[in-house]
């Protein structure tokens, strides 16, 4: 089954309060509620681009894959990629455990991955 996972997003670009976050970027309360709470089935396309300009990310990354019970050779599947696991929430308590004099050297590091 294929379902949109908003709440990797906010993890990931340190959203704390993503309902505020949402209504203060112009979506309606509804519309956030229905986000927060991944109660979102179907968005038009202009929903999605605006999203993914906002979170700085591609619809790829706003899905999250759940192969069914009877699928065979997952590994093999297109939407493999989509299958996620929660890294994401495991860097960001790391990232927030660093000492701050190692701030500098990690931030280094990334920028030059960033870069190649």
């Amino acid at each position: 089954m294929l379902t949109f996972n908003f709440t990797r997003i906010f993890k990931a670009r340190g959203i704390d309060k993503p309902f505020r976050y949402l209504v203060n970027a112009g979506y309606s309360e509804g519309f956030s509620t229905r986000i927060v709470n991944n109660r979102t089935e179907k968005l038009n396309l202009k929903d999605i681009e605006k999203l993914c300009v906002m979170f700085q990310c591609t619809p790829n990354d706003l899905l999250q894959w759940y192969p069914s019970k009877n699928e065979i050779n997952i590994e093999n599947h297109p939407l493999y990629s989509l299958k996620r696991t929660e890294k994401v929430i495991h860097l960001t308590k790391i990232l927030n455990a660093v000492p701050l004099n190692k701030l500098d050297t990690i931030e280094n590091i990334i920028q030059e991955e960033l870069a190649k």
